[in-house]
């Protein structure tokens, strides 16, 4: 745990961070889940055992993050934030029924030829959502 906690205080001094509390709890936080939460989601659990975060210091921590490349906002569903301490490139996988958010491979789709968009579009990034059910709603709702 403590190697864990000096690995975190590492990196966000290696990105030019000064480390707060709050900073520390928010990237931590991240790095323990895969959920892609929103930042109510992260202020709900932040404030479980220590109740001292508010929205507007999630925020600012997000954004401290999100500048130096450690943390991306997620934008799975219209009007949504979400974030992921997973910064390397990968798609998502979003189930319509339960919510449940996945990581795709990044290799899934080798496919996507961004050439071959129409002159005058030059694209420079991409990422893929997948939409459908997940197994566990597949499951209830017979399907699979």
């Amino acid at each position: 745990m403590q190697k864990e906690a000096n690995a975190i205080v590492e990196t966000l001094k290696s990105k030019g961070l000064r480390v707060t509390p709050q900073r520390f709890a928010v990237y931590a936080n991240l790095l323990s889940r895969t959920d892609h939460p929103t930042v109510e989601q992260l202020l709900t659990d932040l404030n479980k055992d220590f109740p001292v975060s508010s929205q507007a210091t999630i925020y600012s921590s997000l954004q401290a993050l999100r500048e130096v490349g450690l943390v991306r906002e997620v934008l799975l569903q219209e009007g949504v934030s979400r974030y992921d301490a997973n910064v390397q490139p990968h798609h998502h996988f979003c189930c319509h029924q339960c919510g449940a958010i996945e990581d795709i491979a990044w290799e899934t789709f080798r496919c996507v030829e961004l050439k071959n968009l129409r002159p005058g579009l030059r694209g420079e990034t991409y990422e893929v959502t997948v939409q459908g059910l997940c197994n566990t709603c597949g499951e209830v709702t017979g399907e699979y």
